[in-house]
């Protein structure tokens, strides 16, 4: 038995976990084990494809899991140099051989590079600053019809660095496209260059209509921009809430309200 968080572990909290109902990158079930159990296999399958948005928003069914890799970070990872489809299966031998039977176009390709550097990401943050690379992550959730759109604004805005973008989450009525920005860190200044990266891609983020975070939460660093998206009823509410259960504002002080 074991919590389907991988690799975030590490790097969160239980609390949190409860807090934001987090379910890991495999979805599942809270459950008893049965005292019989069915052995499971997973098989992650890859395609290319020429346009970001046009396979996610065609082959990914509602609230699915697919990472789609844009062209640029799918070079940045070695895994080849056109957008990226990764496909995970998960169940029994019997579902995941109905799979492969089903999709025989599918192959591995160069979607285990992307994987096993995504796996790393969360460890070679820190490593890259040292050496010089600033390294920087967010992402947003919009509608389909604005997708292309906010993805050009927020390249555009960033004003320094290489900017990949992949989208993590695709649902009916939109996706989640994650951006990944590496530039050279400026020595003695690294915080407040990325404070200028930060506000810059937030700032273009807002104005093409998408959310200032979508799995990510808020948390202090992106609460500017939650303020100006935040309606003002909610933020009543929200208040009311926590004037009632942590009066002396022990909790999280400055996270989500004034303290």
């Amino acid at each position: 038995m074991t919590l389907r968080f991988f690799p975030s572990f590490e790097r969160s909290t239980l609390g949190g976990w409860l807090a934001t109902r987090a379910g890991g990158h495999h979805r599942g079930v809270g459950a008893r084990p049965p005292a019989r159990r069915a052995a499971l296999e997973r098989a992650w399958s890859s395609t290319t494809s020429r346009g970001l948005e046009l396979t996610a928003r065609s082959s990914s069914p509602a609230c699915s899991h697919p990472p789609l890799v844009e062209a640029a970070e799918a070079r940045l990872t070695f895994a080849g140099d056109r957008t990226l489809l990764r496909l995970g299966f998960e169940s029994d031998l019997s579902g995941v051989d109905t799979v492969r039977r089903l999709c025989p176009d599918l192959t591995e390709g160069g979607g285990g590079a992307w994987r096993e550097a995504f796996l790393r990401a969360p460890y070679l943050r820190d490593t890259l600053v040292a050496i010089g690379v600033l390294a920087e992550t967010f992402e947003t959730a919009v509608t389909w019809d604005r997708v292309t759109a906010l993805i050009d604004s927020v390249k555009a805005a960033v004003p320094e660095g290489v900017v990949a973008c992949r989208i993590t989450h695709a649902y009916p009525d939109g996706a989640a496209p994650y951006f990944t920005v590496l530039a050279p860190a400026r020595r003695g200044v690294e915080a407040e260059q990325w404070a200028a990266i930060k506000a810059a891609a937030a700032d273009a983020i807002l104005a093409a209509g998408g959310t200032i975070t979508h799995h990510h939460a808020v948390g202090r660093d992106h609460r500017p921009w939650y303020d100006r998206q935040r309606p003002d009823p909610f933020a009543t509410a929200l208040r009311a809430a926590k004037a009632a259960l942590d009066p002396a504002s022990r909790l999280n002080p400055g996270v989500l309200l004034e303290p």
